[in-house]
């Protein structure tokens, strides 16, 4: 799953992008998109790793795009801005980090950005339909799909001109499905990180009216969190409690962009290894088994299941089968965050 970190230049998004990260990336010179690997933490993962001993340790995954800075001061930046849009509608999300240590308005740097998105997905709806309105005028096979495109198409574009959400304009599930890949950028689901100075952590940010009231908001110091990735366990513990904070908020990043993007957790373990597998969330089983191989999905038999909370409180498997907590699922069974799920097939 990818994860665009937008924002404007000097927002802070490149230092946050290196703290989650353990990677230094961006810099004022940046021109070109950067991406890291991001592992999701897992307390889980840690006490089953204790447990099993296994040669190697798994978490899921984030992909980050760390994009440079955007400025809308001129055409030119402008003209750049719609440029790096087009590079990166494939993403599954948006973070967009706004600046609320240098600035007196953060929300204001979040409406612009949010405008020029919707300015973006205009142009290309009024491309499309320009193409679209040339293209019903051939016989073509596909003019019964080209026409009902059209329609929904016009649609978009009054609802973009009236400044609404494209999803409003969708009405159908097959609708939906026309124009996937076409990558709209307002259409994503997003999570808002406002950058406050360190001595500003507890201060409260108003994005009312910017926002919807179910896009998670963030709010941590970039530059703090930076300096904690840099350290050892020991003096980060200590770095923390200095601050009066419990975890890195970059944890908390982390896990956020994972469940805005409607993940969880099914997880595998054994002496050679103990891993995360990330799935959507309404994931049935025969699907989930498709994860770890294909070929335990085409011969699955069931899922031996347990709890992680029952294991955890248990103290194994063993204990947990002699407790009733082992559990037989079949393909339609639908997977739990923090299942510990042990597939059997033939093949």
């Amino acid at each position: 799953m990818k994860v665009a970190v937008i924002g404007m230049m000097q927002s802070g998004k490149s230092t946050l992008v290196s703290a989650v990260s353990g990677r230094e990336v961006g810099g004022p010179a940046s021109m070109h998109i950067e991406e890291v690997i991001v592992p999701v933490p897992d307390e889980r993962l840690d006490w089953l790793t204790e447990l099993y001993q296994p040669k190697k340790t798994v978490h899921a995954t984030v992909d980050c795009l760390d994009v440079p800075g955007f400025s809308f001061s001129d055409e030119h930046g402008r003209a750049a801005a719609r440029r790096l849009f087009n590079q990166f509608r494939t993403v599954d999300m948006f973070v967009i980090v706004v600046n609320a240590f240098s600035k007196d308005n953060p929300a204001a740097e979040l409406s612009e950005l949010k405008t020029e998105m919707l300015l973006a997905d205009l142009e290309l709806v009024t491309t499309r339909v320009e193409r679209l309105e040339a293209q019903i005028h051939k016989p073509t096979k596909t003019h019964a799909q080209d026409k009902a495109e059209l329609a929904l198409q016009k649609r978009l574009q009054e609802a973009l001109e009236s400044e609404q959400s494209i999803s409003s304009a969708i009405e159908t599930e097959d609708e939906a499905a026309m124009i996937k890949s076409l990558g709209f950028l307002t259409l994503k689901p997003m999570m808002i990180v406002v950058n406050v100075a360190e001595d500003a952590l507890d201060s409260m940010i108003d994005l009312s009216g910017k926002i919807g009231s179910d896009i998670q908001v963030i709010t941590l110091c970039s530059e703090l969190e930076k300096e904690l990735s840099q350290l050892d366990p020991a003096s980060r513990i200590e770095f923390m409690s200095d601050y009066g904070l419990t975890a890195p908020a970059a944890n908390q990043f982390v896990r956020s962009c994972y469940a805005t993007l409607g993940l969880i957790s099914f997880l595998t373990v054994g002496k050679d290894e103990v891993r995360a597998w990330p799935i959507r969330k309404g994931t049935i089983a025969h699907d989930a088994a498709g994860k770890v191989h294909s070929d335990i999905k085409r011969g699955f038999i069931r899922a031996e299941t347990i709890a992680y909370e029952d294991m955890r409180a248990l103290g194994g498997e063993k204990e947990c089968k002699a407790a009733g907590k082992y559990r037989l699922e079949g393909k339609s069974y639908i997977v739990q965050d923090g299942d510990v799920i042990s597939f059997r097939f033939n093949v």
